[in-house]
């Protein structure tokens, strides 16, 4: 068995971050880790090398597709999955050309949040 996924969890509100924390450790075996700037995240995704980044794509300073940039730029992070967190729509083409595995719409549902994750992830759901 392997062990347990890592998500890594971007968002400068507060608020966003604690209900996906509790939502996957609540469902799942994950190890959640939280940041809450473009900076944070990438030194945690440096440190930590988890398995799926959620990013939010509108935050103060650097934002998400700054972050994104960023981490595809470093030999570490490149090929970590990012899925962009966003109330506004994007184009296919958006995504791509950012990098970015997937989008999850804001508002998203926090109990339907582990089996989103788990078939980007391509996990057996767990519950």
């Amino acid at each position: 068995m392997s062990s347990p996924q890592r998500i890594l969890v971007v968002d400068d509100e507060e608020d966003i971050r604690s209900i996906i924390q509790l939502a996957l450790t609540l469902q799942t075996p994950w190890q959640v880790l939280l940041a809450s700037s473009g900076p944070e995240a990438l030194s945690l995704a440096k440190t930590q090398q988890p398995d799926l980044i959620l990013l939010d794509r509108m935050m103060p300073g650097m934002d998400g597709p700054s972050t994104l940039q960023q981490l595809k730029a470093h030999p570490q992070t490149q090929s970590i999955p990012v899925l962009l967190m966003t109330a506004a729509p994007l184009p296919p083409e958006t995504l791509t050309a950012l990098g970015a595995v997937g989008i999850l719409p804001k508002p998203f549902r926090p109990l339907q949040l582990a089996q989103q994750l788990q078939a980007i992830l391509g996990e057996a759901p767990t519950a």
